[in-house]
């Protein structure tokens, strides 16, 4: 079996790798018949002689290998035909600007394998950069506030090596006696949780958020269950609200009314309330001065994430009366931080990470028979067909949604 190390060439440039020469070497280690190449590239975080230095092939052309793996989506026009790929493709939601990508995928007799639906037998998500995402859009909430209100100036995370040197720049603040929220009980949180504890912020019960007043920086873990419930009053298990979401109704401005910053971790399903509306926003109730909207679903569930940001300009104020972004400096604007790539912003960790994962979850089943059916559940096309378990996009290929 030959696999690709793939160069990235979507716009902005993204450096991060799926495995990293270390990672290559354990992959070599265990599965002496693994063939490796790796596409040159001059902005991948580890540079091509690094790999040199490992042991492995670098070069331009990799059209002889079998599967390809990449990080992000791979322009239509790089796309080999009769291979297997591995990346992010963002389609299983029937995104609109990568329809020409899922198209060509098809028509190319591609297998692609999404690292999004690479699951376990229950689908839960094998692998994934969610982590990174929560320890540097925690970060950027905290370089946001001291932005807005002139009290301390951060430096970008992308500017820093690692989560080691974030850490160290948050030692150099000092937070004021907030309330912080946090949403979300999955990797994302769990990644703005190690921010928060570099921080040495408490966390607190929601009671205690809710009714009591501190004289520290505190921080309260949410989730679904927590700021929704049902219509007709009758308390359900988790699973009932994301089987029937229709039957919910936020509860959220409760928490909005005291928090003065919100860090979203959470997942958002079709068809379940909004967190907050515009309206909410409103509010003589609505506290909320700073969102790090790490999820950001633009008009969705954050009334406030109007567009995403990016790295290089990461913030923007959205004022609420008005539902127009402002300045966020704007004593009446909300600061947001809405980067929709945050882990691009630590690409060394976020590869080392994402490669352990790879190895651990992915690696074995091509040399096991796929025996665990990692490859068959994440597997969307084959033969120039959707499998069944992806045919629910054959209207969105045809155009037709």
């Amino acid at each position: 079996m030959k696999f690709a190390i793939i160069k990235e060439r979507k716009t902005p440039p993204d450096r991060r790798v799926v495995l990293t020469p270390k990672t290559l070497l354990q992959v070599k280690q265990q599965y002496p018949k693994a063939s490796f190449k790796v596409e040159k590239s001059k902005i991948r975080i580890f540079p091509d002689e690094v790999y040199k230095l490992a042991g492995f092939t670098v070069v331009k052309e990799v059209a002889d290998c079998d599967v390809f793996i990449g990080v992000k989506e791979v322009p239509v026009e790089y796309l080999i035909p009769n291979k297997s790929y591995f990346f992010f493709s963002h389609t299983i939601k029937k995104q609109p600007y990568n329809r020409k990508l899922l198209q060509a995928v098809l028509e190319k007799n591609i297998t692609l394998y999404d690292h999004e639906t690479i699951t376990d037998a229950k689908g839960i998500r094998l692998i994934g950069f969610g982590r990174f995402a929560g320890i540097v859009g925690a970060y950027n909430a905290f370089r946001t506030w001291g932005l807005k209100f002139d009290s301390w100036k951060l430096p970008k995370a992308n500017t820093l090596t690692d989560q080691k040197a974030l850490n160290a720049q948050l030692t150099k603040i000092r937070v004021p006696n907030i309330k912080i929220l946090l949403t979300g009980d999955g990797k994302v949180a769990h990644g703005a949780i190690e921010t928060l504890e570099a921080l040495k912020i408490s966390k607190v019960s929601i009671d205690d958020y809710l009714t009591k007043s501190f004289s520290k920086p505190v921080y309260c873990n949410i989730d679904s269950l927590n700021y929704n419930r049902r219509i007709d009053g009758k308390v359900k298990p988790l699973k009932d609200f994301f089987k029937h979401p229709e039957h919910y109704e936020s509860t959220f401005m409760r928490f909005a009314s005291v928090s003065d910053m919100l860090i979203t971790g959470h997942f958002y399903g079709d068809g379940a309330p909004f967190l907050f509306t515009r309206e909410d926003a409103k509010s003589a109730d609505f506290n909320i001065k700073v969102v790090a909207d790490i999820s950001c679903d633009i008009d969705g569930p954050v009334a406030t994430t109007i567009r995403p940001s990016t790295i290089e300009n990461p913030i923007y104020g959205y004022n609420p009366q008005t539902e127009t972004e402002v300045d966020f400096t704007n004593p009446d604007a909300i600061a947001v931080m809405a980067v929709d790539n945050l882990p691009c912003e630590l690409p060394k960790d976020a590869s080392q990470g994402f490669g352990k994962m790879f190895l651990k979850s992915v690696i074995p089943a091509f040399f096991n028979n796929d025996e665990d059916g990692v490859l068959e559940r994440a597997k969307m096309t084959e033969n120039g067909k959707l499998t069944p378990r992806f045919a629910y996009l054959q209207d969105f290929v045809d155009g037709k949604e």
